[in-house]
């Protein structure tokens, strides 16, 4: 077992690591940029280095000072969380170069998932159900045209480097793709060095639903069921749920069953998420892998009584998995609370937490870097918490979930825990009437 890791990130996943390393007995080293010299992760942390300034490619992006970092404390591993560098296959190299184990997926396996249309291919030639579109990057508008009234309007393109919505349009008509070819390659060049686009058949009013999996170093991989994250704005998860209403105990035999397919054509090493878009018809189809821990992860661990982040460090030490599937025995929610107005377009809202408090009580969770005093930095993404509740049904989940909300008490700074609570709140939600496009006529008025 690893002696020392080095967490090459921040915030509220570098201090939920943290947790785990210390009851693992294994030693922890914080890294931090000047603008979080005041964050938790940075005081719970047995050893702590400032690896540059605010800017994130000057500090959590910059591959050579973590490096160091981990040369100069004796980390025999990193653990990079997700967001920054879990996904660059770089990276991963680097540390192995080093001989610093990533905890996470190989080099290899983060390329040939994070290209979306070798994902893509790599998931079909496994017998993985995909969404009908092209084969590979598409050339030109003639043959995206000619591509799109084949499979039937609408399309979506895709950016094959894309990710968080970015380089993605939706094209009803003829008309209509070549200003959304042009502006789609645009975006995608200038957010990610790569212009290259994919098509798709649109799946109008589909529901995104991931499939946790886990893979050890002996090629057994099994899966822990299954998240909703329907409820999203602009492609930005906003509430997940465990297990989701709208699948059948079949349906979820079946995504498992695929996501382990999926997984096992790439030889997956790690904790991963095969992401699916699901009809109304429930009929289900691959959307891309995450080859990290996610965000919404702790729900999956509330409803099955599982550390994640300990699987991880187990399987990068070379410790073989069970290989049992697990199914939710539990009903879990998880709000993500932004420092943001979600009354005022979602700006973002930076600054000094005056009063800080947390809901408790039986079946809350709260994670969270943020407290009384605590300043927060401009530099980074907006999610200061993570509030997550489980009961035994749906009902008891949502209905915890109001009231941790009314406890939580987040004042100097605006928050997204007014809208959480008004969507705890509205009937369609709590009914399980959902799908990805919820959001677009949500009332966002105050």
């Amino acid at each position: 077992m690893f002696k020392k890791i080095l967490i090459a990130n921040r915030g509220e996943i570098a201090l939920r690591i943290i947790r785990t390393c210390r009851e693992m007995g294994i030693k922890s080293v914080a890294i931090y940029s000047t603008a979080d010299r005041d964050s938790l992760h940075v005081r719970f942390a047995d050893e702590a280095v400032c690896i540059g300034p605010p800017p994130s490619k000057e500090s959590y992006l910059n591959i050579p000072n973590i490096i160091s970092a981990a040369e100069l404390t004796n980390a025999d591993a990193i653990h990079p969380g997700y967001g920054f560098l879990s996904e660059n296959a770089r990276f991963s190299s680097i540390c192995n170069q080093y001989g610093i184990k990533f905890i996470g997926a190989t080099a290899e396996q983060i390329q040939q998932m994070g290209d979306k249309s070798s994902a893509k291919e790599t998931m079909k030639n496994a017998g993985v159900p995909t969404i009908p579109g092209s084969e590979g990057l598409v050339k030109d508008v003639k043959e995206g045209i000619q591509i799109a009234n084949e499979i039937g309007y609408p399309v979506i393109l895709k950016a094959t480097a894309g990710g968080g919505g970015r380089g993605m349009r939706i094209v009803w008509k003829d008309e209509e793709f070549e200003p959304a070819w042009d502006s789609a390659r645009q975006e995608a060049g200038a957010a990610f060095g790569n212009d290259g686009i994919y098509l798709e058949k649109y799946v109008e009013d589909p529901r995104h639903i991931e499939i946790q999996v886990v893979g050890d170093q002996y090629g057994t991989v099994c899966h822990l069921s299954e998240r909703d994250c329907s409820i999203q704005r602009r492609h930005q998860k906003l509430i997940e749920e465990a297990p989701s209403p709208f699948i059948t105990p079949e349906l979820r035999k079946a995504m498992g069953e695929a996501a382990i397919k999926g997984a096992k054509a790439v030889n997956y090493e790690g904790a991963g998420t095969i992401e699916f878009l699901v009809d109304k018809h429930r009929n289900f189809y691959f959307m891309e892998m995450n080859t990290r821990i996610q965000v919404e992860h702790p729900v999956t661990e509330e409803v099955i009584n599982f550390d994640l982040i300990k699987e991880q460090i187990k399987v990068a030490a070379g410790i073989p998995i069970s290989g049992n599937n697990y199914e939710p025995t539990m009903h879990a929610i998880e709000c993500r609370i932004n420092a943001e107005d979600p009354f005022n377009g979602f700006r973002p809202s930076p600054g000094r937490i005056t009063n800080f408090h947390s809901p408790g009580g039986h079946g809350v969770r709260v994670d969270t870097h943020a407290y009384s005093g605590y300043v927060i930095p401009p530099n980074y993404d907006s999610m200061i918490a993570k509030l997550i509740c489980v009961a035994q049904t749906r009902d008891e989940a949502i209905s915890t979930m109001e009231r941790a909300l009314s406890e939580f008490i987040i004042e100097g700074i605006k928050t997204t825990i007014p809208l959480h609570l008004r969507l705890m709140r509205d009937p369609n939600f709590r009914a399980g009437n959902f799908t990805t496009k919820f959001m677009e006529t949500f009332d966002l008025s105050e």
